[in-house]
């Protein structure tokens, strides 16, 4: 049976829907909801949030993120699928989201407005997965709603949508408005309206960016328009820049209860030494996977750094 909370899609065959759910469990380790470890930055922002004041030393290293993916109880670990193919056969217990495009920040929206193209398709994953046995279970795309190119990147997410589901894979969508004509990409009203995009291109999981109004605050009721707007789309929201422990996990408490499923987060969690992103991980993972509020998941992450 399927969760209540989470269909199969009418787009995945028949005899693969063993296969969806089984990579859907997967992902959510049994439960209903995601802890997604994204580390998509190498390409996005280049070296960046890998090298700098306060980044430990170990950080710059690729394989830095495999280790704590390989160690820590998330769901899944997405990347762009050449990171895959260089580090998992070396890494293969961690379940894999790869992501299909990218593109780094040297160009900005002032100049032109963002568009990511496809590196890699659908096929090229199922190829890899079967080929080598790596734990690939669903695949991200990344969508600026409000671009240019707009229309390019909604054709596009929706043929690998479609394709994914055949495979029986999870589809991911990355939505984030962004463009010369966006000037608060971050708004309710944006976000909720890229939730919606996400539910109608037939995405199992859409992750948004935190909205805030004028004054940069996020409401439990802006967080529960965004959810019912996303219809049977599950919400995963990101974490952003590197936050302090308590603070963000705070955080992610409010948006538990406003209606995400989860979240995708990087930065708070690579920029550390591994002890400590395990540390985090396991506090982010009692709240995901079993319900603990924020002060139990702080406590427990505490404890573990003081060990």
């Amino acid at each position: 049976m399927t969760s209540p909370r989470f269909i199969v899609p009418a787009d995945v065959p028949k005899d693969r829907v063993d296969q969806f759910l089984h990579h859907y469990r997967l992902l959510t380790r049994g439960t209903e909801s995601l802890f997604i470890f994204a580390a998509d930055h190498k390409i996005e922002h280049l070296n960046a949030d890998f090298y700098g004041p306060g980044i430990p030393a170990e950080v710059n290293d690729p394989e830095h993120l495999f280790q704590i993916a390989a160690r820590s109880p998330i769901g899944a670990f997405a990347t762009q699928l050449g990171l895959i193919a260089r580090y998992a056969p070396t890494y293969s217990e961690i379940v894999y989201i790869a992501k299909l495009n990218s593109k780094t920040n040297l160009i900005r929206s002032a100049s032109s407005d963002p568009k990511s193209a496809l590196l890699w398709t659908v096929d090229d994953v199922v190829r890899m997965k079967n080929n080598k046995g790596i734990r690939i279970a669903g695949v991200g795309i990344t969508i600026y709603l409000g671009s240019t190119y707009e229309d390019q990147m909604l054709a596009v997410a929706a043929q690998q949508i479609t394709r994914a589901h055949q495979e029986g894979l999870v589809a991911i969508l990355w939505i984030y408005p962004r463009g010369a004509g966006i000037a608060h990409e971050d708004s309710l009203e944006l976000t909720a309206g890229a939730a919606g995009v996400a539910n109608a291109l037939g995405a199992d999981v859409v992750k948004l960016k935190v909205p805030h109004d004028a004054v940069g605050d996020t409401s439990r009721s802006m967080l529960e328009l965004i959810a019912r707007a996303a219809g049977n789309t599950k919400i995963i929201y990101s974490g952003g820049k590197r936050q302090e422990v308590e603070r963000y996990l705070m955080q992610l408490g409010q948006q538990l209860s406003a209606g995400s499923s989860g979240c995708a987060i990087g930065r708070t969690i690579f920029q550390r030494t591994r002890a400590e992103a395990y540390a985090l991980s396991c506090a982010v993972s009692l709240m995901i996977h079993e319900q603990k509020n924020a002060l139990e998941a702080f406590e427990a992450y505490t404890k573990m750094i003081s060990e």
